[in-house]
């Protein structure tokens, strides 16, 4: 894996996206109504419309208000009944690793040592993806959070080939970030000298500028595997560019140990004295935080995406040292994230966001102060916020993009109908979603992603597991003996 990365190919893309192209190419009505739903608006009222109307023109919500007076004011508008359903914002997910682990989901054993993950399994998994892997691997973590009512993502970032995770994504249809990552570290895979590091960085954002479907983000390794130089020069880069800047922190104790041993002081205290702390930065985890970095995160308005599913998957101490709940009370930027297909698992964020309500309520024995429409919040208008994008994003409100999910209510847990968060967040996963509308355009219908084929993409994801296993050595442990039937 030395050296620098390679260029995107321009290889033909992975089977199951046409070309790179999707499959919903149809025109789109001048004018969409969602029609008939109890609409969760998550404006600053947090009104839920009973019996309500979104009107969708281009991109845009264009209304949001009761069926009868929207059907008068667009005569003819094309109708997408929602009766008897939920529909709410789309679902943010703050921190998704798009590559690396989707092709060998399930395969990384549960019981490895420290470390062993990564050394044994990520970095010779990482050694061997190409182009065609990063791509079909970011397709199906796209579709797979459509399915589940996910509309944005902020990718991870990827070690070589970030122009083809952006494809993959764009194929699906949802809205996101990118970035390829950055470390000058001696002997780390691709390492290389700040200002090199820097430039890929800044290619990446030239590549998707601000304002697209896929934007380009800053994106380090993070850990303890940056020079104080490129550290600096990434906050100066992702200020100057007006985007964000995300890279990993303190989900161990290992971070803080390792900055106390080189630096002489904990990882945010350090940021803080590099002057890199503030809201264009967005650290994934956060979990080993002391008394003062917590307080250095809400005083800079630092965002933090915590991603729970991952830190009780990988025991990670969450329950012992995590801080998020204060966080969340104290107003700080916070958000929700999946991780890893072999750490958060599935793309989900229901099923995240009823972990993160549960372990607020457990942890301190207080069932009264965060429950499911904290929660909930933090998958949408909160979420968006911490991503720097609550103006677009995160509620169904007149001008901002037209990102929807009509949840069908015909679920066991959805009927009879009582209180929309209680139910979506304790009784309901990405597996009740009906249809998924982003930016005006339809990206799942009646259960189904419309813009890629999902069941060719398994077919190939498959064979290409099978191939990456064995170009990068790895055998697939069975802790059960799979023995044939025949």
């Amino acid at each position: 894996m030395a050296g620098a990365p390679q260029p995107d190919s321009l290889a033909p893309t992975v089977p199951g996206i046409a070309s790179g192209e999707s499959r919903g190419g149809e025109a789109l009505p001048d004018v969409l109504l969602i029609s008939g739903g109890d609409v969760v608006t998550m404006n600053a009222r947090r009104e839920v419309l009973t019996g309500g109307t979104v009107a969708i023109a281009g991109d845009r919500i264009a209304a949001v208000g009761s069926t009868s007076a929207l059907r008068a004011a667009h005569p003819g508008a094309t109708e997408l009944d929602a009766s008897g359903c939920i529909v709410t914002p789309g679902l943010v997910n703050a921190h998704q690793h798009h590559t690396g682990d989707p092709l060998v989901r399930g395969c990384i054993p549960d019981l490895l040592a420290p470390g062993e993950s990564i050394f044994s399994w990520s970095v010779p998994l990482h050694a061997e993806h190409t182009g065609g892997d990063d791509e079909l691997s970011a397709t199906l973590t796209a579709a797979q959070s459509a399915l589940c009512g996910v509309t944005t993502l902020v990718e991870a970032g990827t070690v070589a080939h970030p122009g083809r995770v952006a494809a993959g994504m764009a194929a699906v249809g949802v809205r996101g970030t990118v970035g390829t990552w950055g470390w000058d570290v001696e002997g780390a895979p691709f390492a290389a000298p700040p200002d090199e590091v820097l430039d890929r960085q800044r290619a990446v954002l030239a590549d998707h500028p601000a304002g697209g479907l896929i934007e380009g983000w800053v994106t380090l390794v993070g850990h303890d595997l940056a020079s104080d130089e490129l550290l600096v020069g990434a906050a100066d880069l992702a200020r100057g560019a007006g985007c964000g800047l995300t890279m990993h922190i303190s989900p161990t104790s290992s971070d803080p140990e390792s900055y106390l041993h080189h630096r002489g002081a904990r990882p945010l205290v350090h940021f803080d004295r590099l002057g890199i702390l503030g809201r264009h930065l967005l650290l994934a985890h956060g979990v080993w935080l002391d008394d003062d970095e917590v307080e250095l995160v809400l005083a800079s308005e630092t965002a933090i995406a915590y991603c729970p599913w991952a830190y009780l998957r990988l025991g990670q101490g969450v329950t012992s040292a995590g801080r998020h709940l204060e966080l969340a009370r104290r107003g700080g930027r916070l958000a929700l994230g999946c991780d890893a297909g072999n750490a958060g698992d599935l793309p989900d964020m229901l099923r995240v966001a009823a972990l993160a309500a549960g372990l607020a309520r457990d942890m301190p024995v207080d069932p009264e102060g965060f429950g499911a429409h904290d929660a909930f919040e933090l998958a949408t208008i909160r979420g968006a916020e911490a991503i720097g994008k609550a103006t677009e994003i995160g509620s169904l409100e007149v001008g901002k993009l037209a990102d929807v999910v009509i949840f069908d209510c015909e679920a066991s847990a959805l009927t009879p109908r009582g209180d929309v968060a209680l139910q979506l967040v304790w009784g309901s996963d990405g597996r009740d979603v009906r249809d998924v509308i982003i930016g005006g355009r339809p990206v799942v219908r009646d259960g189904h992603c419309t813009t890629v084929d999902v069941d060719e993409l398994r077919l190939t994801a498959a064979t290409a597991q099978g191939d990456l296993l064995r170009r990068a050595g790895i055998e697939v442990p069975h802790t059960w003996p799979q023995v044939p039937a025949g």
